[in-house]
């Protein structure tokens, strides 16, 4: 695997330094409430630089979600194993909201971003999609499956953030599984050419 050179590290570094900043400005104050300029302050990093790498804050904090989804899916893939369950991403995606609960509450949480929380969403379904595709074949049934089940999910995590729900993540994702088995059922018999409604 070849090196970054010292200016792609430089960027790395640049793109860290922010996002480090943002996050930190956004648990003390709130999402709605902080700016580029005191995340350059913070960061230590010239407002043209920041422009050079993101066009506003929600797009710094975005870039963030999609390491996020590489992440989880990762460890779903590993937690599955042989037996490629669906929706294995889920633990993963609990355990990160639980560890960064105060960041989730603030930028997907009920006060949050707009723009964000449209890209958490969209993560999400994204995920599921992924998940739920090889169970059924392409059509309406199926793209409604994922958008009930990634709505549900994303509902849920929302929930359990903002509720401050004393349940610990192997209970929220066994509930989770609980309450996508029927729609999973429904997906499993379309493919084996039934006519599960």
């Amino acid at each position: 695997m070849k090196e970054p050179s010292p200016a792609d590290r430089r960027v790395q570094r640049t793109r860290k330094a922010l996002r480090e900043a943002l996050v930190a400005l956004i648990l003390e104050r709130g999402w709605d409430a902080v700016g580029v300029q005191e995340v350059c302050e913070r960061a230590n990093v010239g407002r043209s630089t920041f422009y050079t790498h993101f066009a506003d804050k929600e797009e710094l904090l975005v870039g963030g979600l999609g390491d996020l989804g590489q992440a989880v899916r990762a460890q779903g893939r590993g937690a599955a194993g042989a037996s490629g369950r669906p929706l294995c991403f889920v633990r993963g995606m609990i355990e990160h909201v639980g560890e960064q609960h105060r960041l989730f509450r603030a930028v997907v949480g009920k006060r949050s971003g707009q723009a964000v929380h449209q890209r958490f969403r969209e993560l999400v379904i994204e995920l599921v999609s992924g998940d739920l595709a090889p169970l059924a074949p392409a059509g309406p049934r199926r793209e409604a499956a994922i958008r009930y089940v990634a709505g549900a999910f994303l509902e849920l995590l929302v929930w359990w953030v903002d509720a401050r729900t004393p349940l610990p993540a192997e209970e929220l994702e066994a509930i989770f599984e609980r309450l996508s088995a029927p729609v999973l059922a429904m997906l499993q018999a379309q493919r084996g050419g039934g006519s599960a409604r």
